[in-house]
């Protein structure tokens, strides 16, 4: 799967920074969106709609970009497994940074009316697609590009770089909620975020020239041992039970990072009544914890294979959330400690992509991770939103219930994954 059991050098390192940049730039793009729900379901939908349907159809359209991901994703490793992982690499950037600016441009609901909504969803489908590719892709450049006994470490970094861009996301939601007042911002300080975001996908395009395509599609293509027929049609062939594991993975994934992550800053508000800013510095404190977490995960996946990793990293993340939950609303003074706690524990992510790309041979690797990510997450990561906002009108702590139950799938997928590695080696 790597190139050889040499030490990382410096053009290993050089591939990991940049692409953990361009992922970080190009995460943001798509992210942003969640920091500003409450304010863009106030701008996009008619103002006599109730708050707690504005804020479900909101996410809603949050959602689908998720929805959109298995398109995007699968033409692009198409092409990916066919023609090379840095085109398709390269690519999704653009499809990202295009209509994040024009979410900066669009007027809202008191001049298009209904299709201001409708633009948006729009918009947030192309993001979508864009990034069904980037992610992926990603996971299998790094992946491919080091040495085996560092495949972990490097999609722990990338992991850790996409993460960073939900920091930047936090970050410039945090600088806009303290640098505006509430009027400034509905008024046009909320553009801000999404016009620097398209800014950023530029940027993010520009870095990507000093890569180069990873040493295992190129003996490949000098063996010509591509894929001979459609990629996918292989993968549901032959990799079922692969497709499967890699879909239980990204449900846990999907988990943590969209409730813990992406939906907390929004609960805390509304359940606590606590500020935008005041929750906003919190998120980005876990999120640095997160980015940590998710190098930590790698690194000791390398060490003491998945199997263990994931029983071991799964319970802990049930128990710091069931905790943080359970805390912040018997005592709001403990958010910023077991926030951080917390996110440090949602690091768990950065050992799922290890299985993933592990899971599937390199001549369809870039098809088979990104239908089995894709579809997964277009399912669980789209569908969390909603759920757990309509959960929440009934149960306060429907946010714990909801990731202690997948980290219990994520131990019973640790044990699978050590009683796979037990039987290979009979």
């Amino acid at each position: 799967m790597a190139v050889s059991n040499r030490p990382l050098n410096r053009q290993d390192f050089k591939t990991l920074a940049l692409a953990a940049l361009g992922g970080a730039l190009e995460f943001y793009d798509f992210i942003i969106f969640v920091f500003f729900t409450v304010v863009i379901g106030e701008l996009f939908f008619p103002p006599d709609m109730p708050d707690w349907l504005k804020q479900v159809q909101t996410f809603g359209i949050f959602a689908a970009g998720y929805l959109a991901r298995p398109l995007g994703g699968i033409i692009m490793a198409h092409f990916g497994d066919l023609l090379g992982r840095k085109r398709m690499f390269t690519l999704s950037i653009i499809l990202m940074a295009l209509p994040t600016l024009a979410m900066g441009l669009l007027p809202t609901y008191a001049t298009l009316g209904i299709a201001a909504p409708v633009a948006l969803l729009a918009l947030r489908i192309l993001q979508g697609a864009a990034i069904g590719g980037e992610v992926p892709g990603a996971w299998v450049f790094v992946s491919e590009h080091v040495p085996a006994q560092r495949t972990g470490f490097a999609c722990g970094t990338l992991t850790s770089g996409l993460t960073a861009g939900i920091l930047l996301g936090s970050l410039m939601a945090t600088a806009i909620n303290t640098s505006f007042s509430p009027e400034e911002i509905r008024a046009w300080a909320w553009r801000i975020p999404f016009i620097t975001g398209g800014i950023f996908g530029f940027v993010a395009m520009y870095l990507r020239r000093w890569l180069h395509e990873t040493p295992v599609f190129q003996e490949m293509q000098e063996r010509k041992h591509l894929a001979a027929e459609l990629p996918l049609k292989k993968v549901l062939r032959e990799h079922k039970s692969a497709v499967l594991m890699s879909m239980a993975l990204t449900w846990l994934l999907s988990a943590a990072i969209v409730v813990v992550i992406l939906m907390t800053p929004a609960y805390l508000q509304k359940q606590l009544g606590l500020a935008a800013a005041v929750t906003l510095k919190a998120n980005s404190i876990a999120t640095i914890a997160l980015t940590i977490g998710c190098i930590l995960a790698g690194r000791i996946i390398d060490s003491l294979g998945a199997g263990w990793t994931f029983i071991a990293g799964s319970s802990l993340l049930g128990g710091v959330v069931w905790h943080f939950y359970n805390g912040v609303l018997a005592d709001p003074s403990t958010l910023y400690l077991n926030y951080a706690l917390a996110g440090l524990a949602v690091g768990i992510v950065g050992a799922v992509p290890y299985v993933m790309v592990n899971a599937f041979p390199a001549v369809v690797r870039f098809t088979g991770l990104s239908f089995s990510y894709n579809v997964a997450y277009a399912i669980f990561g789209g569908l969390t939103p909603l759920m757990v906002s309509l959960w929440l009108k009934t149960e306060r702590l429907a946010p714990a219930y909801y990731v202690c139950s997948l980290s219990v799938l994520g131990v019973l997928i640790g044990f699978t994954l050590l009683w796979q590695q037990r039987s290979q080696s009979r």
